[in-house]
């Protein structure tokens, strides 16, 4: 027989948007009765998320610090004509633990997990099996909305965590490495050393289409590894995915095609970087923003996600002309070219960015000199990004 299950907030989707919500809220608004659905039996799924100290503003920290599994001081990139180290330190989240952390804090009846949900408004959820949750508010993180809104490429990726007989002898990550033959648009391999015999491996294209060659991709990392002269025990974890990378678009549309007045928040309110594709820091900072809220209903937390999502959207024009410029610029086979430019400027501006913070002299910076691309697409491209 159907039951209804009453709550003050109902977050729909326990990825990384709507576990850092949950874990939000669940320490600054404890007397908040919460929900935490998803059609998965885990929070978080089975992902790897990392980011930069400076990607977090110092008052958030608290959010992510006992999510964080692994760090360093510092990190390498490598291009065809440039390599550096940079000191800067970077971390990764692993959805284990950040699946561990929210069954720890919440109470269990608040994680309504294995559950399919079939519609969502602003102050209900149904389930498949007729279930269904009323709610002062209901916030929908189910992943990206409609991209068809959205001029766009993407970010395409296959990770895996290798276990080797031997120690890599790496003692920092390779953020980016593009001295690999490019495939596929701007392609660089990235890698995180977790413990001296253990290396996840990520090959990943700046690509027009969301396709994905899992065999192709599996023997380029293993081609990758045998080159570094690591040799593979097993494969220990694998992921894939595709993130949408955005240089024009209607963001009005976006947000009503994830469900009219209803609060979103992560992927499907539009908040990730533009030119990375990355939603871990906008993520903790709705996370935080929610947390400080004082009005729950459905109403107010629509309004409030979306001031801030089509703020955020608002304040990124320069990334979305810098995709625009990759994309529509550059020949996929030169990509790397503007990459590599970029990777010569200051560890404080390379910094700002990642952090969608640039200031404007940073803007200057990044657009000052030759561009690595023909002028005249240059500049149709920049017209294409105010689409």
């Amino acid at each position: 027989m159907a039951s209804t299950h009453r709550c003050n907030v109902a977050i729909v989707g326990a990825g990384l948007a709507g576990g850092l919500i949950a874990l939000a809220l669940a320490e600054r608004r404890p007397g908040l009765e919460i929900r935490l659905i998803d059609g998965a039996g885990s929070v978080g799924g089975n992902h790897l998320w990392s980011f930069f100290d400076h990607d977090i503003a110092r008052e958030d920290r608290w959010l992510v610090e006992p999510l964080i599994v692994h760090r360093w001081d510092s990190y390498n990139v490598r291009f065809p004509r440039h390599g550096r180290a940079i000191a800067a330190r970077y971390n990764s989240i692993e959805s284990d633990r950040l699946d561990a952390v929210v069954r720890k804090r919440l109470p269990e009846r608040a994680l309504m997990l294995g559950r399919k949900v079939l519609a969502a408004s602003a102050t209900a959820v149904v389930f498949a099996d007729g279930d269904r949750i009323e709610a002062d508010g209901v916030i929908d993180c189910r992943g990206p909305g409609d991209v068809s809104h959205l001029v766009m490429g993407w970010q395409k990726f296959i990770g895996q965590e290798l276990v080797l007989t031997a120690d890599h002898g790496a003692p920092r990550p390779m953020v980016m490495d593009a001295s690999v033959e490019q495939i596929d648009g701007y392609r660089f391999v990235y890698c995180l050393p977790f413990a001296p015999d253990r290396m996840f491996v990520e090959d990943t294209y700046y690509s027009d289409t969301p396709d994905i060659d899992d065999r192709a991709l599996d023997g380029r990392i293993a081609a990758y590894a045998a080159a570094r002269g690591w040799e593979v025990e097993r494969v220990a974890r694998a992921e894939r995915g595709a993130l949408p990378v955005v240089w024009g678009g209607d963001f009005e549309s976006y947000w009503l095609s994830g469900g009219r007045g209803v609060a979103k928040a992560g992927m499907r309110a539009g908040l990730f970087h533009p030119l990375t594709g990355y939603s871990l820091p906008d993520a903790v900072r709705t996370a935080s923003m929610l947390a400080r809220a004082r009005d729950y209903a459905g109403a107010a937390l629509h309004d409030t996600t979306h001031d801030h999502a089509a703020a955020t959207w608002a304040s990124r024009g320069f990334y979305r002309m810098l995709t625009a410029m990759l994309f529509r610029a550059a020949d996929p086979a030169d990509r790397w070219r503007v990459l590599e430019r970029f990777y010569r400027l200051d560890a404080g501006l390379i910094g700002r960015f990642y952090a969608g913070q640039s200031t404007i002299f940073d803007k200057a910076r990044v657009l000052t000199g030759k561009p690595p691309v023909p002028i005249g697409r240059a500049i149709a491209a920049i017209r294409e990004s105010r689409v």
